[in-house]
């Protein structure tokens, strides 16, 4: 039978349950996995519930069990069901073959006298079978004649069934005897407790299976199979729907846990307005957005956990081209692309195109996205919000203007003058479609607006609107001075550094998103929408390169007024929200099954607790390329100087967690003591050049670190830098020995490292941070940053045409709009991590500036 068939409010129960982050799947057999058959011994599963449960079973967070009034070893011996599902017998007093062997000597002398009572009861009796359990007897009267099988039960409950000790359970056509509890809600209960469930499903079709209806509550779903009373919320009629039951079930937890068809990362485009974030699929679907910040709970997390997370999607609609289910099917489109020079993205149909933008010259505390469909087509929109990652319930109100959101926390409506919306809800949430004609004279207009209740329609009109958006970035990127080299991508690079900048307070994101994996179906899944010391540091010096030094300034005064709530500068946490603030703690989305599967999808990050002593050095350097560009050195930015060379001096001898925040015990990273050097190096020589006075102490220091590395970071054994004092192990960072020169690129310690690291951590065209084990399951990809790492040693080892052709590999990994995620895997050749990623495209602009001098 079809899905179809299943009435609709138990259809939407089971999406809903399919989404549960640890889910509980039993039901007993007889009658519910396999029909009631003259012969028990006969007695199959069908092939269609098995092949749902097996495959329910290989699904992560989800455990399968069959509770049933048959002994275990009969049970196991009929279903052939595999390991993974797990088998209760004798109605919840088995869970296990040796079972038997737990009995204590009153219970098996018991047991004993029940067999041979029931037996004397029940010889000669034609139809009636005695079954004989490890903890139980059970006597069947299904074959006995009416009359003969009332007899047989009369006897079995008026005689031992009254015993002391003895546990009675009657069902269809059969009573059993035990010597222990039984009871499959006991079992149900006890198997929800060992795996954890958030959610379990029961079907069952017998009187005993009542117990286990009774102690559903919350998410749960009891599903009675057949006629009858019971407690069970929903019915189905047989063994033939409660296979298409567990079928709809297993599509629908698998689509959940692994996405329906997760976008490749490097494909998504970002909208930007330098106070927010959106993050489109190449079919113009908003997948992602955060409000009011980019660092804020999820509107829209598709991108984390498919359409049940939230979407904005737009597509035409082509009439004579129709799904199986006999729904209009849309195609893909022919192609997207930024708007030159700005953050505007087009998305492209044959006869229809899709304009989306952030808006420019609102209020700080709101979001406010314009999605204009123009052309000639008939198009359909699906507009499902789940604010606070779908955490709170959701209904949308038609008003003349739009859309209203109700039940947040945020006032939230989509101006839509003219779009009939038909209103559908989950059971918590509600989503709105619509189908509207476009022609070329009357485009359709869709503003999203977060963070207010008004529906009316703007003073100036949507082109002129979009045009002051597109004229922001266009008149920005103009100043800018760009390398012959790769000059498009290095503008597309710049705008994108500043889209992750926040107009507001100055802080810089390390990337657009939280728990894109860097592995498939892994857990090395962070949260990077915060602003990491390093990280920003970076990302401002690579705009101040290109002759823009207003990032840089906002950022150091940011970081001044996160130093003025500190007791001392050597307390820095490695990271901050965009506010400047501290991060509470790592948390755990479990409603989110993550990109492609990948769990955790994670909120806040750990490495805010972390000791990381590199973070003091970008700073410093940043404030020096800042000084060289404006001419002077700003008497605040001075007073930052000497708070990043006050810490180094009371921290730079211990061990830290390193650039890479590896959750693992500290060590001296080569890395870290390299960046001390540097923050001494460049406050030293910003002393000297603007007359400044520096500490008594920086010299002999700077010199002293620098001997500390060469002495202990060097290991003569691997002829190379290594990634800390203690082990042999490589590291990508340790190419900032050179980089930074504390030695000089023309020593042959430095050309033996970089050889070392092309060696180790080169792989065609990307170049991993280490391959040590670093204390977390699975792997990872190459990053794009020490692939541009490994550029400049190339080219500072007179080997250009390694550099050009490592460069030209990274310039083919960017997507299609021209953006960067963290990592790239070169086996399956696709991107991985967070994105875009601002260290990605930071690295990506200073090759190009390198190769083009």
């Amino acid at each position: 039978m079809t899905v179809e068939a299943l009435p609709t409010e138990l259809r939407r129960m089971i999406v809903q349950l399919a989404r549960t982050p640890r889910l509980l799947v039993a039901c007993d057999y007889d009658g519910t996995l396999s029909p009631i058959v003259a012969d028990p011994a006969q007695a199959k599963p069908l092939p269609e519930s098995v092949h749902a449960m097996r495959s329910l079973a290989a699904l992560p967070a989800t455990t399968t069990a069959v509770i049933s009034g048959r002994a275990l070893r009969d049970l196991a011996t009929l279903s052939r069901f595999p390991s993974e599902v797990h088998l209760v017998g004798s109605h919840g007093s088995e869970f296990d073959v040796g079972f038997v062997h737990e009995l204590d000597p009153e219970a098996t002398q018991l047991r004993t006298r029940l067999q041979r009572t029931v037996q004397e009861i029940t010889s000669g009796q034609p139809g009636v079978a005695l079954e004989n359990k490890p903890a139980s007897v059970a006597v069947h009267v299904r074959r006995a004649e009416q009359q003969v099988g009332e007899q047989v039960l009369d006897a079995v409950r008026s005689g031992p069934a009254t015993w002391e000790g003895v546990e009675v359970t009657d069902g269809k056509s059969v009573i059993e005897l035990s010597v222990v509890q039984t009871d499959k809600g006991n079992a149900l209960d006890a198997l929800r407790h060992q795996v954890g469930s958030t959610a379990a499903i029961f079907l069952g079709d017998d009187v005993t299976d009542e117990k286990a209806f009774a102690r559903m509550q919350g998410p749960d779903l009891g599903i009675k199979v057949g006629e009858g009373e019971s407690l069970a919320t929903h019915r189905v009629r047989d063994t033939t729907e409660v296979a298409t039951v567990l079928a709809l079930l297993m599509e629908e937890r698998r689509n959940w846990l692994y996405g329906e068809q997760a976008p490749a990362i490097e494909r998504l485009s970002m909208l930007a307005n330098e106070r927010t974030v959106a993050l489109l699929t190449p079919d113009a679907r908003v997948t992602w957005m955060c409000h009011p910040g980019p660092d804020s709970a999820a509107v829209f997390a598709d991108l984390l956990g498919g359409n049940s997370a939230g979407h904005f999607s737009i597509h035409p609609v082509h009439q004579h081209t129709e799904n199986g289910n006999g729904s209009p099917r849309s195609t893909l489109p022919l192609g997207q692309r930024y708007v030159p020079g700005t953050m505007t993205v087009e998305t492209r149909w044959s006869r229809l195109l899709i304009t989306d933008y952030l808006e420019h010259g609102v209020e700080s505390h709101r979001t406010d996205l314009t999605r204009v469909i123009s052309g000639s087509a008939r198009v359909h929109i699906d507009f499902s919000p789940r604010p606070e990652f779908g955490q709170v319930a959701v209904r949308l109100a038609p008003e003349s203007g739009g859309l209203r959101v109700l039940g947040t926390s945020e006032p939230m409506v989509l101006h839509s003058p003219g779009v009939q919306w038909d209103i559908t809800s989950d059971g918590m949430h509600e989503s709105a479609s619509a189908e509207v004609e476009v022609s070329e004279d009357s485009p359709v207009v869709l503003e999203l607006r977060c963070g207010t209740e008004e529906l009316e329609a703007f003073p100036n009109v949507e082109p002129e609107r979009r045009s002051a958006a597109n004229r922001y970035w266009s008149e920005w990127l103009s100043t800018l001075t760009l390398p012959t080299v790769e000059t498009d991508l290095v503008a597309r690079s710049a705008l994108t550094l500043r889209g992750l900048c926040n107009a507001d307070t100055g802080g810089i994101m390390a990337a657009a998103t939280t728990s894109l994996p860097e592995e498939i179906g892994g857990v090395r899944n962070w949260d990077y929408r915060y602003c990491w010391l390093r990280d920003g540091a970076m990302s401002a010096q690579a705009l101040v390169s290109l002759g823009s030094t207003a990032e840089a300034e906002g950022f150091l005064d940011w970081l001044h007024g996160v130093m003025e709530n500190l007791p001392g500068p050597e307390r820095l946490h490695p990271l901050y929200s965009l506010a400047g603030t501290t991060l509470g703690p790592e948390a755990v989305i479990d409603t989110l099954p993550g990109y492609a599967g990948s769990r955790p999808v994670r909120v806040g990050n750990l490495a805010d607790q972390q000791i990381q002593l590199d973070v003091f050095g970008p700073v410093v350097e940043l404030a020096m390329h800042l000084s060289e560009a404006t001419g002077t050195l700003r008497d605040l930015d001075w007073e930052l100087v000497k708070g990043m060379a006050e810490a180094v001096s009371r921290r730079w001898f211990e061990p830290d967690h390193g650039i890479w925040e590896e959750r693992d015990v500290p060590r001296h990273h080569v890395y870290s003591k390299v960046m001390c050097w540097v923050t001494l190096d460049r406050a030293l020589k910003l002393a000297d050049r603007y007359g400044r006075t520096p500490e008594s102490n920086w010299s002999a220091l700077r010199d002293q670190i620098a001997q500390d590395v060469i002495k202990n970071g060097w290991h003569p054994d691997v002829q190379a830098f290594t990634t800390a004092y203690e082990g042999s192990d490589m590291d990508a960072a340790s190419l900032h020995v050179g980089l930074s020169g504390l030695i000089d690129p023309s020593d042959k310690r430095f050309r033996a490292t970089v050889t070392a690291i092309e060696s180790e951590l080169r792989s065609g065209s990307t170049v991993y941070r280490y391959r040590r084990d670093d204390g977390l399951p699975g792997t990872e990809g190459g990053f794009h940053l020490c692939a541009a790492w490994l550029v400049e040693a190339y080219l500072l080892t007179d080997r250009r045409t390694e550099a050009e052709e490592l460069f030209q590999q990274l310039v083919n990994n960017t997507g299609p709009t021209g953006l960067l995620a963290e990592e790239y895997d070169p086996i399956a050749e696709r991107s991985l991590g967070n994105h875009p990623q601002a260290y990605s495209h930071l690295g990506l602009i200073r090759c190009a500036w390198l190769l083009s001098q």
